[in-house]
């Protein structure tokens, strides 16, 4: 018969001191990654309730499906470049208002919604207010497609925004902002989010002007 031999005390310690350390080292590798996460979503502006609320409740009819948000989430360094490639973020429109839609010219929804954001944009666009278009078409072909389509067009207040890396559109889905175009962000002067509508809208109706409406008398 074999002798079961006792396991020394030393050895027992061992084996106590290497699993704590691994269940330690395992706690603050969950709490990094918690960390890190958190801190990739961390509030850029303040919560703004009642101000989303107003938004909220004026969009009625048409811009039924326009959420009030004012959850803390802010755009002011979302990045994206102008007619001439130059680079721009949000904060370049500190100080106004902001409708920013997010469209492609291969999106059919999103081209059957441009006529009426640029009927909004020409009758509101102002020093506290502007529609704000970032096209999404992907590549380095991108900036001529929406520049031939916004041309084809002949919209008189719909200047070229893009982003033709999709980033600033792959910011929204991470955050379940939007997950499809179009899609449109209703901002304060500070670029913090009081709005979010996915998909199209008549913007160019007494139920779109209320909306804007209500947005230019939370600054007044």
């Amino acid at each position: 018969m074999t002798d079961m031999q006792a396991p020394r005390p030393g050895a027992t310690s061992r084996v106590r001191l290497w699993v704590t350390l691994v269940v330690v080292g395992l706690g603050v590798a969950i709490a990094a990654w918690v960390w890190l996460g958190n801190a990739g979503l961390a509030k850029e502006c303040p919560v703004q309730a009642e101000a989303a609320a107003v938004i909220g409740e004026a969009a009625l009819g048409e811009l039924a499906a326009l959420n009030g948000t004012g959850e803390g989430r802010g755009y002011a360094t979302m990045a994206f470049k102008d007619a001439d490639g130059a680079d721009m973020t949000i904060a370049d429109f500190k100080g106004k208002a902001l409708l920013v839609n997010f469209w492609a010219s291969w999106c059919v929804p999103c081209r059957e919604e441009m006529p009426a954001l640029d009927a909004l944009a020409t009758k509101y666009n102002s020093d506290a207010f502007m529609v704000l278009p970032i096209n999404l078409d992907i590549g380095e072909g991108g900036l001529a497609k929406a520049l031939a389509f916004l041309d084809e067009n002949n919209f008189a207040n719909l200047p070229l925004y893009a982003d033709n890396t999709f980033a600033a559109f792959d910011r929204l889905k991470q955050q379940a902002v939007a997950v499809g175009l179009p899609a449109t962000l209703v901002l304060d002067e500070n670029g913090c989010e009081l709005g979010v509508l996915q998909g199209p809208a008549e913007w160019n109706t007494p139920d779109g002007e209320a909306v804007i409406a209500a947005l230019l008398g939370l600054g007044a």
